[in-house]
């Protein structure tokens, strides 16, 4: 519990400024200073949370699918990349800018794109979740693969270790913290990309879901399925953070010391 007590002191602050945050916001709803179809009340919005929950859980299966599928691809092809272009300089000189290069087009300007070329379906959706989740990952695990202090790799040379063998023993967990971080970053992209093609283009998810109540100029509704994406990403996140410590259980042990 004593060990427990200073993580909890810590959450404090920041649950403070949220509900501080939440009260601001329903004191100058209730000034009238701004209309109501402008910016909804907490209570209004809470209880378009409570009435539509169903419906956005149904709609919210969808993007998280297009989310999970997405980053999933997207960590294989990371991971994929990142090891070629390590073991290959040739590979790392020829791919690395295009990566940069697609992360400088606005998902905005891909996603009417990948809806033209693949239809209204899931496809394009999954793919601009790839496209938007593996650069950081890819990144990641660059940063972690050369981070390896040169003397540990010669180390392992001399004692006959082969390429396979560095690169399991060596590489792989030096840059697994660099892996996660890049891991969580590419998590609440998955949602946000998932999201944003949906926008432009399908029959179900959040983004088709948000896109009708936006018409319908219900903004309590769009209040509570923004809040309801950000509770999704949130708990990716989480997801997040308990892997990393079930795949690093040494950090756990090294901060206990």
């Amino acid at each position: 519990m004593k060990k427990r007590l200073p993580s909890i002191i810590s959450k404090i602050p920041a649950a403070a400024a949220l509900i501080i945050l939440v009260v601001l916001w329903e004191v100058l709803c209730l000034s009238g200073r701004v209309p109501e179809y402008m910016l909804p009340s907490p209570i209004d919005v809470a209880k378009a949370f409570a009435g539509d929950f169903n419906i956005m859980i149904t709609h919210g299966a969808v993007t998280l699918t297009e989310a999970v599928s997405g980053l999933f691809l997207g960590i294989i092809l990371a991971f994929l990349m990142a090891t070629l272009m390590d073991h290959f300089l040739v590979i790392n000189h020829a791919f690395f800018p295009l990566m940069v290069i697609t992360q400088t087009i606005p998902t905005i300007a891909i996603a009417p794109l990948l809806i033209l070329w693949m239809g209204f379906g899931m496809a394009p959706k999954i793919t601009l979740v790839i496209i938007t989740t593996f650069f950081p990952i890819a990144v990641g695990l660059l940063e972690g693969y050369s981070s390896v202090d040169s003397d540990v790799i010669n180390l392992m040379k001399t004692m006959k270790a082969n390429k396979r063998q560095i690169f399991f023993h060596v590489k792989l967990p030096a840059a697994l913290p660099h892996f996660f971080s890049g891991l969580k970053i590419s998590t609440s992209y998955a949602v946000v990309a998932a999201v944003v093609s949906e926008w432009l283009g399908g029959f179900e998810g959040l983004g088709v879901y948000m896109t009708r109540v936006k018409k319908a100029y219900a903004f309590d509704k769009m209040f509570a399925v923004i809040i309801f994406i950000v509770v999704i990403s949130l708990a990716l996140m989480f997801l997040v953070g308990v892997l990393r410590r079930i795949v690093m259980p040494w950090e756990k042990i090294e901060r206990n010391k």
